[in-house]
């Protein structure tokens, strides 16, 4: 077969490739500046999502305990991503180029995820993966830059993990401002180019009730990224819970369940609180929400529950703010009048 030299099978390769060439500063090409009344009625494009919701254009950090599945996760949305359909079993996603870097992988191991993930259907040729690539600042930007254009139509890219690719830090420099560096080059491709680029890193063992503060390294690295995600074990009848925020996503957390035989993450429906507490909890919890200000009486009577195990359950579900008092019954917090 005769090879296409606009669209060679490596990403970077001394000897192979033509040499890396720099990216044009983007200023050349975006306005930077504006009067208020120019930008107030500029129209600017909506953001482009590579997983509506969830990725958008620009750095996303996904973080999470070793052996969690940020791998599988961040795997499966690059089929899905590369094929089109549907991500996570719900979220409909538009087809493009991905570029995955499984940098702690071999093919054959990457083939085995794979033929999980996919079962019968076939794998998509818009899926380019590679298990090698420089650092960022080494030649690494310049690589990723040259596949992007080769693939104009590009949609995700993938760096699992980042830690793979970050690069020395300067002389001198802090810790955040080496780990806000560390993201300003991947941030530079994915503004210059209008793409996602994923960054799966690690969180800190220490557990913290702001997500924020788990992701391993310094605030640096949430700071200059776009959005962070992280993935983090749950309890109940779901098997983690993506927290994510970010600068164009708005702050939410999805419960989500993984099937070990397909190597599938699944997005499940309603609120993440309904399947990271046990049956008794989480069925008290979906009838206060449809009927707010339900006293324990009546949430026996709806839920066919024990009354005496209603009024424990609410009680202790008060005590973990899962349930507000309110006017002797009980609302769900941020919902019908109720603050925790």
């Amino acid at each position: 077969m005769t090879e296409d030299p606009h669209n060679p099978p490596y990403l970077y390769s001394a000897q192979a490739a033509p040499e890396p060439r720099p990216l044009q500063p983007a200023q050349q090409r975006i306005r930077t500046a504006w009067t208020a009344d120019e930008l107030m009625a500029t129209e600017f494009p909506a953001p482009k999502w590579a997983v509506p919701g969830i990725i958008s254009e620009g750095v996303n950090l996904l973080a999470g305990p070793p052996k969690v599945g940020k791998s599988w996760l961040s795997l499966g949305l690059a089929l899905s991503v590369a094929a089109g359909g549907t991500a996570m079993d719900s979220v409909p996603v538009d087809g493009g180029p991905v570029l995955y870097l499984a940098l702690e992988d071999t093919p054959r191991r990457l083939q085995t995820r794979m033929g999980k993930i996919l079962g019968n259907e076939r794998a998509p040729s818009g899926l380019t993966l590679a298990t090698s690539c420089p650092p960022l600042p080494q030649g690494g930007s310049e690589a990723i830059a040259q596949w992007v254009e080769r693939n104009p139509e590009a949609r995700m890219v993938v760096i699992d993990v980042f830690a793979k690719m970050r690069g020395n830090s300067a002389p001198g420099a802090s810790a955040y401002d080496a780990d806000y560096a560390a993201v300003g080059h991947a941030k530079r491709i994915a503004d210059h180019y209008g793409i996602a680029v994923v960054l799966v890193h690690h969180v800190r063992k220490a557990a913290s009730d702001d997500f924020l503060a788990e992701v391993s390294g310094t605030n640096g690295l949430a700071g200059a990224a776009d959005a962070t995600l992280v993935l983090k074990r749950a309890r109940g009848q779901a098997d983690g819970v993506l927290h994510v925020t970010g600068r164009d996503v708005d702050e939410a957390e999805y419960a989500l369940r993984f099937y070990a035989e397909a190597g599938a993450w699944q997005l499940l429906e309603g609120p993440a609180a309904d399947h990271t507490i046990g049956d008794t909890r989480a069925t008290i919890l979906r009838y206060v929400r449809e009927h707010p200000g339900a006293k324990p009486k009546q949430i026996a009577e709806g839920t066919r529950l024990q009354p005496d195990l209603v009024r424990q359950s609410c009680s202790r579900m008060a005590n973990d703010v899962q349930l507000i008092r309110k006017a002797g019954g009980y609302v769900v917090p941020g919902e019908n009048g109720g603050q925790g």
